[in-house]
């Protein structure tokens, strides 16, 4: 066989003609032949192709320009089909990704009131119970403390449960340094807005006077200190330290900062010591924590009659009462970014409620909210409706009495409205007190969350919905008073957003699901502290010790 050969040969002999184009058998070019014998192109475009094609033949760049030819012929004959009907494809959410958690209460409404197949939850929470295989031990020191290397003034910043970790971790901060602390300045918050001032909210004196063996505390650095600095604590050298911050840290960079100069400043201090600390440093958090922090008097007699009152009105359940802390304030919604059914009003109020407390947060050019993915992750604050769902499927009864610890309810009247039907023993601390005894704590939104914290601390159970320092604190701190367990319930958001948005459930399963979810917080109840996790919420081991003791430890102070 012949080999052929890509340059024209000279004399009489011809080159080997290229394959016939797959063109020229189509019947559509059969009618007009050239002179060549081919059909003719009949328009400019075509012809244009033709010789493209021809050239591409001739130079067998056919397997170097095969895609670019396809992708040319399909734009050309694209251009001649009409598109005057365009099909309409339905974009269908994500399961889970849309709140339809009212459309589930209509079905479900009717077999949950119908629903006796077990008694109340509540009498039988602590049947699995582990409480009282811990007790608290800390110990005080004995000694007198040393002469100090100087004064520390920490200024705390956020809501009542931030300032409260920013106290104890200045106490241990100082002790280990040997400072002096001055009773903590607390920051003014955009959001709070409560000007309240630390012996507004904690017994100052019996602060003082609990830890003076382990950390010296004064209320002001003293005038001939401060004379250098003109009177003026702005003056003073701040610290800018980085969150969790080892203890190390402090005693490498800090003090001698504090041996120089006799008194220096950190501002803001909240989450600025690590979890991870030698024993010393965790024995003064605990101690400031679970000893010296004591509700002022105002708010412990006030937080000690609601807790009574909320007794007597459960005598139907023995006294026993679950507490509920429900975030779904205005600013909370807001800032969560979640889409709920409030239509075209909601939207405005969210709006303005986003640029009210964080100017061109959430307007920023390039910023992408996808509410649908909030849901899905289990981010979105649960509604009153929701809460109310949740706990009719762990168990918790219609006779139920359930306090609800919350700043004011978005759109209250609607939103409540579901919850108190399932509930209608529901009580708040405007419901259980008088307008006269909540009226010096009204303005104050850290007065009234400590008046939350103290009814909440006694409940049989406490529920915590959106998390947030206020349940860790409570978390830990009915672990410490009822020996080591405490029944808390904290759901999985991420598999309730799935079932609140399955249109195909019924009640039997619904409840099914949610008992499985009350019996793994049940399993959560004693946990000691890993390296990393707060002491706040785990007081476990470096608080508490093991013990045999069996009774229940529970008692009936308040701190």
């Amino acid at each position: 066989m012949q080999a052929y050969n890509r340059l024209p040969s000279s004399g009489n002999s011809s080159p080997r003609s290229p394959p016939a184009s797959p063109l020229s058998r189509s019947p559509r070019y059969r009618h007009r032949p050239t002179k060549s014998g081919r059909p003719a192109p009949k328009t400019l475009a075509q012809r244009i192709a033709w010789n493209l094609l021809s050239l591409l033949l001739k130079r067998q760049g056919i397997f170097l320009f095969a895609p670019l030819l396809y992708i040319s012929v399909m734009l050309f004959y694209m251009g001649t089909v009409s598109f005057d009907v365009v099909p309409v494809i339905k974009h269908r959410h994500a399961p889970g990704s849309v709140y339809r958690s009212p459309q589930l209460y209509a079905k479900v409404r009717r077999d949950m009131d119908s629903d006796t197949s077990s008694g109340d939850a509540i009498s039988t929470i602590w049947k699995h119970s582990n409480k009282g295989q811990w007790r608290p031990c800390i110990n005080k020191s004995l000694e007198d403390l040393p002469e100090s290397n100087g004064y520390m003034f920490v200024e705390a910043n956020g809501g009542l449960n931030q300032q409260r970790t920013s106290i104890c971790n200045a106490v241990a901060v100082a002790g280990y340094l040997n400072a002096t602390l001055v009773i903590p300045n607390f920051h003014f918050h955009s959001i709070w807005r409560d000007p309240s001032k630390f012996g507004d909210i904690y017994d100052e004196e019996f602060f003082i006077r609990t830890l003076k063996n382990d950390v010296q505390i004064v209320q002001t650095v003293p005038s001939y200190i401060m004379e250098r600095f003109d009177h003026n604590l702005s003056n003073v050298y701040n610290f800018r330290i980085k969150a969790w911050s080892s203890i190390q840290y402090y005693k490498e960079t800090v003090l001698p900062k504090l041996l120089e100069e006799k008194v220096i400043r950190i501002s803001p201090f909240a989450n600025r010591l690590s979890f991870d600390a030698p024993p010393a440093v965790q024995r003064l958090r605990c101690l400031a924590n679970y000893q010296a922090l004591r509700f002022s008097n105002p708010i412990l007699t006030l937080g000690e009659t609601l807790v009574a009152r909320m007794k007597a009105r459960s005598a139907n359940n023995s006294a026993k009462y679950i507490s509920v802390h429900l975030r779904f304030e205005e600013d909370m919604v807001a800032f969560s970014c979640c889409v709920y059914d409030g239509g075209e009003q909601e939207k405005v109020d969210m709006d303005a409620a986003r640029e009210r407390g964080w100017k061109g947060k959430f307007t920023k050019p390039g910023r992408v909210i996808v509410p649908g993915a909030i849901r899905l992750n289990g981010s979105c604050p649960l509604t009153p409706l929701e809460v109310g769902l949740m706990l009719r499927g762990m168990g918790f009864s219609k006779s139920t009495s359930l306090y609800l610890a919350s700043g004011k309810i978005y759109d209250s009247e609607r939103h409540m409205a579901p919850l108190l039907e399932m509930f209608p023993l529901l009580e708040t601390k405007e419901t259980l007190a008088s307008a006269e005894e909540l009226a010096p704590f009204q303005n104050y939104s850290s007065r009234m969350a400590a008046i939350d914290y103290t009814v909440c601390l006694h409940s049989e159970v406490f529920v915590t919905t959106q998390g947030g320092n206020f349940p860790h604190f409570l978390l830990g701190h009915r672990r410490f008073l009822y020996g080591g367990h405490s029944k808390t319930i904290k759901p999985d958001k991420r598999k309730l957003a799935l079932l609140f948005d399955n249109p195909n459930i019924g009640w039997k399963s619904f409840k099914r699901h949610m008992l499985n979810m009350r019996s793994h917080s049940d399993s959560k109840g004693i946990q000691v502290k890993r390296p990393n996790d707060s002491i706040y919420s785990f007081p476990c081991p470096d608080c508490m010790c093991k013990g045999n003791k069996t009774e229940d430890s529970r008692t009936s102070s308040v701190t």
